[in-house]
């Protein structure tokens, strides 16, 4: 089905790869590890393969806490033994994280245009709160909405569904805008209109469909919403 501006009344965006670039965390571990990349790569896919895990056992943590211990993981599997403060610095990073270039102005024109923008999130409130304020969006966003209020990570429906119910919005209204492609899958599957952002020129994965739309940055999402 092709993307329908005319349904959308409120815009929902991920923050992690979408908001703010998960990739600056390779950048605290240079000084630590000898040869971060691959660390910071096993460190990102484990965390998310903990939320996946999480919803099909039952085994939630807050986002947080994943992240630590898919830091830990990678660490080990790289064979670096870090004291617990410096993990810990390392992780603080998630808290100040770089801004894409598109973010503040892209979402400001939609704020403008009279959208309601919300973001919706693994993250906990905590981490939350802090990327808003790092990001300097916290005037454009009407609130955050926290996997950790259902305990329930993406894609599961469920948690889109909560996310419309606590926007006020009836989930066919709502536009859901990602860089994770299994974000817009799960998006899609609750009822929201999903868009992805490619952050990174790849190709999109589709061996479940196609996006409702796709866009490059958020100013063009603004353009077809017009």
């Amino acid at each position: 089905m092709p993307f329908d501006p005319a349904r959308v009344t409120t815009v929902t965006f991920d923050s992690y790869s979408t908001i703010v670039d998960v990739e600056a965390a390779e950048e605290a571990l240079a000084d630590r590890v000898p040869d971060p990349e691959p660390v910071s790569r096993l460190w990102r896919s484990r965390s998310l393969a903990y939320t996946f895990i999480a919803n099909a056992v039952d085994a939630y943590k807050p986002f947080y806490e994943m992240n630590r211990d898919a830091l830990q993981y990678a660490l080990d599997a790289h064979g670096v033994a870090l004291s617990t403060d410096e993990r810990d610095e390392i992780l603080a990073v998630y808290h100040e994280l770089d801004v894409f270039d598109d973010v503040r102005e892209g979402m400001n024109r939609l704020y403008d245009a009279g959208y309601d923008l919300y973001v919706v999130s693994n993250g906990n409130p905590e981490m939350l709160a802090s990327m808003l304020d790092h990001a300097g969006i916290g005037g454009l966003v009407e609130d955050t909405v926290s996997a950790d209020e259902i305990r329930t990570f993406k894609p599961d429906a469920e948690l889109y569904r909560h996310a419309a119910a606590r926007t006020g919005t009836p989930i066919d209204e709502i536009a859901h805008v990602s860089a994770a492609y299994f974000d817009v899958y799960g998006a899609m599957h609750a009822g929201m209109q999903g868009v992805w952002v490619d952050r990174d020129g790849g190709p999109w994965d589709s061996f479940a469909g196609e996006p409702d739309l796709t866009i490059s940055s958020f100013h063009d999402l603004r353009e077809k919403l017009a």
